[in-house]
């Protein structure tokens, strides 16, 4: 069991840090301390349910559904070019930070926005659902045991990226380096549409 545990733990956790358009979205919320703690357990919390559902073997239908991922792919890569184009929109006009959190405000707003970069990216089912799922080991225990690992490294890392970058408000209190983020956060997003979009260009 504990080598389950352990698999799962660093599989989970090898997947979850890469930079992405949620840690992106909860690293700039950190920043500004805006609804930290719902955003990293609506983030958590929806990683231990699509990996619970891959370990449970689940995957094996989303793969055989791929009209399915091709409304996902299209949707995803609609919704991140907007939110490219939001994030390009802020890095022309940087706000101090006191301007910044009244603009991030609204709890209702960045729910939905969490829950879009959550739910509309096929990555966080190709990544969960599919590989994690896939990877499980077949033993009653084990594979139990690696699921808990797997959910644990999904809570554990999007509520170190949003309470510890708080540690970075220093830095923010320079408009200019809100114009580096956000223009980093953008052109994150755009490679991540690509990536959406290009297994089906041809």
């Amino acid at each position: 069991m504990l080598l389950g545990f352990a698999t799962g733990f660093g599989l989970g956790a090898s997947l979850i840090i890469a930079i992405g358009a949620q840690n992106a979205f909860i690293l700039r919320q950190g920043v500004l301390r805006q609804h930290v703690f719902i955003l990293c357990l609506i983030c958590a919390v929806s990683d231990a349910v699509l990996i619970a559902i891959g370990v449970a073997g689940v995957g094996a239908i989303i793969e055989s559904s791929p009209n399915l991922l091709f409304v996902i792919r299209i949707g995803g890569a609609l919704f991140l070019l907007w939110y490219a184009w939001v994030a390009f929109s802020r890095a022309l006009n940087p706000l101090p930070m006191s301007e910044a959190k009244d603009e991030s405000g609204n709890l209702q707003a960045a729910v939905l926005t969490c829950l879009a970069f959550t739910f509309l990216n096929p990555h966080v089912y190709l990544d969960t659902v599919l590989l994690v799922g896939a990877s499980a080991p077949h033993e009653g225990n084990a594979r139990l045991a690696y699921g808990i690992g797997a959910i644990l490294a999904s809570f554990v890392w999007f509520f170190s990226l949003g309470y510890g970058a708080r540690l970075l408000e220093p830095v923010f209190k320079d408009p200019n380096a809100w114009k580096v983020l956000d223009t980093i956060i953008g052109i994150v997003m755009l490679m991540i549409a690509f990536g959406l979009v290009y297994p089906i260009m041809g």
